[in-house]
């Protein structure tokens, strides 16, 4: 059996970005106690600000040093996702309207996880995020931060802000959903012409 040092740099598991990863994970449960059992705003903003942190941070480590790892690509954007989903769970009892970047956002993470499974299991390959995926995440980071940051935030800038995020996740999911089914169909009309 393969040590760590010795297989495939892509598979291996314990490397700092991975880390980073199951670390902002960890900060989920302290964001959400803080938000709603505390309502100590200003420290769930802190913390949620660092777990965005750690995530630009684990990305320039795995491209710097060589650490992209195929856990990574998968735990990165979970991390993501799932801090996103708790602190839209956390601002909707104070902006009734963040149930609906909650609904489309967990609608488009369960829609696009199930494409990209499709994908990988046709290519064999993880894709990593691109440029539409970070600007999807990066508008809902600074609307989720704007809310936390200024909890008294004028209705009118809230409401825009929850638009332009809403249409940043929409046009990712559409722009990942046909990435990934030219992977599918490529195959099969590959497997066809055969």
């Amino acid at each position: 059996m393969k040590s760590e040092a010795t297989q495939d740099p892509t598979k291996r598991i314990f490397t700092l970005p991975n880390l980073l990863s199951f670390l902002r994970l960890c900060m989920i449960p302290v964001i959400m106690y803080t938000y709603i059992a505390k309502q100590n705003f200003t420290v769930a903003a802190v913390v949620f600000f660092i777990s965005g942190a750690t995530d630009v941070i684990d990305g320039y480590i795995a491209r710097t040093f060589n650490m992209v790892t195929d856990l990574g690509k998968a735990l990165d954007p979970i991390a993501d996702k799932l801090t996103q989903i708790a602190m839209l769970f956390c601002l909707v009892s104070r902006f009734h309207l963040m149930i609906y970047p909650l609904i489309i956002l967990t609608v488009k993470e369960i829609l696009s996880g199930v494409f990209a499974l499709l994908a990988i299991r046709t290519s064999g390959e993880v894709k990593g995020a691109v440029w539409h995926g970070k600007l999807a995440t990066v508008t809902l980071f600074v609307m989720l931060i704007s809310h936390l940051i200024f909890p008294n935030i004028d209705p009118e800038v809230s409401n825009l802000l929850i638009g332009i995020s809403i249409g940043a996740m929409f046009y990712s999911f559409i722009m990942y959903s046909v990435f990934d089914f030219r992977i599918v169909l490529g195959k099969k009309k590959a497997e066809e012409n055969k």
